[in-house]
């Protein structure tokens, strides 16, 4: 007898190059650290970024968003490597994705469409699922067109062209009935949450907000003594999660939430806004920040952006700077990364203008479980004011 044949079962890791391009008002810098969260975000979905290219215009291509020569130098590097798919680090418009695809004869990505997948894989509840199919079907809904080309090739097919028109306007009708079906279903989710919050809604409230992948479900499980998903993946957490806690004799309750990110579609920030109930209806926001990133001060500022869009960025809020166990300073930039607190105490990070600037604000490591009495502390405080106030008859017990 022969010998059995043995099959490779395991899954093939898909090749990435990624395209940035750099426009009036921006720098390179700016573009290079948006690759590399880009390149984060294909790691995250089970990809592999092999190169990336830049490329400087005053305005994206209408056809072709690089230029043909830069298309021409992508397709030339795609063939030679043998790469699976090339991304890009803005929406494409569809015209722009179809020119692409067919230059290419790869499969071609925008940012939009990768975050969507991630949130694809990520989804665990009814609500999440719902909310990412939503947008997927929006996004998928412009672009229906391309995946029609396949009736390009089929020269002389006579009256090819009516049944491909009429496919086309069959599965437009087919997504817009089930948008619509989806919205209805949304709206009940939404109705069912309703109820549970007003079951809870004497409770004072905290909400974690952040920039994703800072340490919000690592201190999510230290405060809360929970155990709740967490990994250094963007948007490891996407269903919010609310425990109940209590700090010495009060009790409040904590909630996840979604992280946020830059160049985030608008489709799903309008879909997931019902998961941002949990924020918008929080007594007090925890925004947790990743001090040991170059570019935090972005980070705090998209967050800013999105709670303001959200109506809810003159809640009371606590700044915690996380990760001061890894901080490097701007003048420290280029040297090793700094161990323990040798570089910079807590005190002298209180005394810093992140702290001048940013109050109330402090200052831990959630990993290294370090200042974390100063910051349950604080927390403490600021609930109790709140549970005094909506219960003025159990004053005593404090």
């Amino acid at each position: 007898m022969g010998k059995k044949k043995l099959f490779d079962t395991s899954i093939k890791i898909e090749k990435a190059v990624l395209v940035g391009l750099v426009t009036l008002g921006q720098s390179e810098e700016q573009e290079k650290e948006y690759l590399e969260e880009l390149e984060f975000l294909v790691d995250t979905a089970g990809g592999e970024t092999v190169r990336s290219f830049m490329q400087k215009m005053q305005k994206p291509d209408r056809a072709t968003f690089v230029g043909t020569g830069k298309l021409e130098e992508i397709n030339a590097y795609v063939k030679s490597e043998e790469i699976d798919m090339v991304v890009f680090d803005d929406e494409l418009s569809p015209s722009q994705l179809r020119n692409i695809e067919k230059e290419l004869q790869v499969k071609v990505l925008d940012r939009s469409n990768l975050i969507l997948d991630i949130f694809a894989k990520r989804a665990q509840s009814a609500q999440a699922k719902t909310q990412v199919e939503l947008a997927q079907l929006q996004y998928l809904l412009p672009r229906l067109t391309r995946l029609w080309t396949h009736l390009e090739r089929q020269k002389g097919g006579i009256g090819m062209r009516g049944p491909g028109e009429s496919q086309i306007e069959t599965d437009r009708r087919i997504i817009l009935n089930k948008i619509s079906l989806l919205k209805e279903r949304l709206k009940l989710i939404d109705k069912q949450n309703e109820t549970q919050r007003k079951n809870r809604e004497k409770m004072v409230r905290v909400a974690l907000v952040g920039y994703t992948n800072v340490g919000k479900s690592t201190i999510m499980n230290m405060i809360a003594k929970s155990d709740v998903f967490a990994e250094n993946k963007l948007f490891a957490t996407l269903d919010t999660t609310v425990r109940k806690v209590v700090i010495e004799n009060v009790p409040f309750l904590l909630s996840d939430t979604v992280g946020f990110i830059r160049k985030l579609p608008h489709h799903l920030v309008e879909c997931f806004k019902s998961t941002l109930d949990e924020v918008r209806e929080a007594d007090i926001l925890v925004h947790i920040v990743d001090i040991s990133h170059p570019n935090f001060e972005d980070h705090m500022q998209t967050v800013n952006e999105t709670l303001k869009e959200l109506g809810v960025i003159d809640k009371e809020m606590i700044i915690v700077f996380n990760k001061i166990d890894i901080y490097k300073s701007v003048e420290e930039n280029d040297v090793q990364q700094i161990d323990g607190l040798e570089a910079m105490t807590v005190s002298e990070f209180k005394n810093s203008w992140m702290a001048k600037t940013n109050k109330p604000a402090i200052f831990i490591s959630a990993l290294n479980k370090h200042n974390i009495e100063e910051f349950r502390m604080l927390l403490y405080n600021k609930i109790k004011a709140i549970h005094m106030e909506r219960y003025p008859y159990n004053n005593l017990l404090y």
